[in-house]
C-alpha cells in the first residue's frame, strides 16, 4: 500500500512543470480552435458543431474563443482552408495525367475523412489562400498540359463532381469495417425473379460470386474520365 502511495505521487510531480502546474493545456490559439471544430464535426457531424460544444471541447467558456475568431462563420471558412490544405496539390511540371490523377485520389483520401466537408466547400466557397493556390495549381496543370481554359473548367468540374459523387456513396454504404466486402452476400439472387428481372439477377449473381472494392471503382472510373479528357488533346 505505501508503494502504491509513493509510486502516485512520483507520477503525480513527473507531469508537474518548473511552474507547479499540472500538464497545463497549450495556449488557446486560432489553430486549436480549427482543429477542435474539425474534430467534432468529424465525430458528430458538422450540424453539432456550436460555440459552446466547442468551448467544451477545449476546456474553456464559449466567450474565450472570440478573443481568437470573429465568428463561427470564420471558423467554418478556417475549416474548408484545413481540409483544403490536407490535399495534394499538382506541382509544376509534373505530367497532367499523373498530376490529375494523384490530386484526384488524395481529394478522395482527405474528404471520406471529412466527408461532411463537401456541402461546406460548396456552400463556402473557395476564398482563402489555401484553396485559391489550389485552384489555381489545379487549372494551371491542364492549361500547362494544352488544354483550353474552357476544356480545363470542364475537366476541372468533371473531375470534382466524381470525386464528390464517390466519397458520398462510400459514406452512405457506410460499410462498417474493410472497405472490401461481397456485395452479394445473403440471398439477395434468389429475391430477385429472373423472370420478371433478367438483367439485375445477373448483376445480382455476379456480385454474390464477386468482391467490392471502393479502391478498384474508384481507379476504374477516373482512368475512363481521364482517358476521355485526353482525347480532348488530340
Amino acid at each position: 500500500m505505501v508503494y502504491l502511495v509513493i509510486y502516485g505521487l512520483l507520477s503525480k510531480l513527473s507531469r508537474v512543470n518548473p511552474a507547479g502546474d499540472m500538464n497545463p493545456p497549450p495556449p488557446l490559439s486560432r489553430e486549436r480552435i480549427l482543429q477542435a471544430a474539425v474534430g467534432v464535426a468529424d465525430r458528430a457531424g458538422l450540424h453539432a458543431l456550436t460555440m459552446r460544444r466547442l468551448g467544451t471541447e477545449l476546456g474553456v467558456e464559449a466567450m474565450s474563443l472570440y478573443k481568437h475568431v470573429a465568428s463561427k462563420d470564420e471558423i467554418l471558412d478556417g475549416m474548408v482552408e484545413l481540409v483544403i490544405g490536407a490535399i495534394e496539390v499538382p506541382s509544376d511540371g509534373a505530367d497532367w495525367k499523373e498530376a490529375v490523377r494523384q490530386r484526384a485520389a488524395s481529394a478522395r483520401q482527405v474528404l471520406s475523412r471529412h466527408s461532411w466537408a463537401i456541402g461546406l466547400l460548396e456552400a463556402r466557397g473557395s476564398t482563402g489562400p489555401t484553396a485559391l493556390g489550389y485552384l489555381d495549381a489545379i487549372i494551371g496543370t491542364l492549361r500547362s498540359a494544352g488544354f483550353s481554359i474552357e476544356n480545363a473548367a470542364h475537366a476541372f468540374w468533371l473531375l470534382d463532381s466524381y470525386v464528390y459523387g464517390h466519397v458520398i456513396q462510400e459514406t452512405s454504404m457506410s460499410l462498417r469495417g474493410s472497405e472490401e466486402t461481397n456485395l452479394g452476400s445473403g440471398s439477395t439472387p434468389d429475391r430477385i425473379p429472373s423472370v420478371d428481372h433478367p438483367h439485375l439477377a445477373e448483376l445480382a449473381r455476379h456480385a454474390r460470386r464477386s468482391k467490392y472494392s471502393f479502391d478498384t471503382e474508384f481507379e476504374f472510373g477516373l482512368s475512363l474520365i481521364l482517358d476521355a479528357l485526353e482525347r480532348t488533346l488530340r
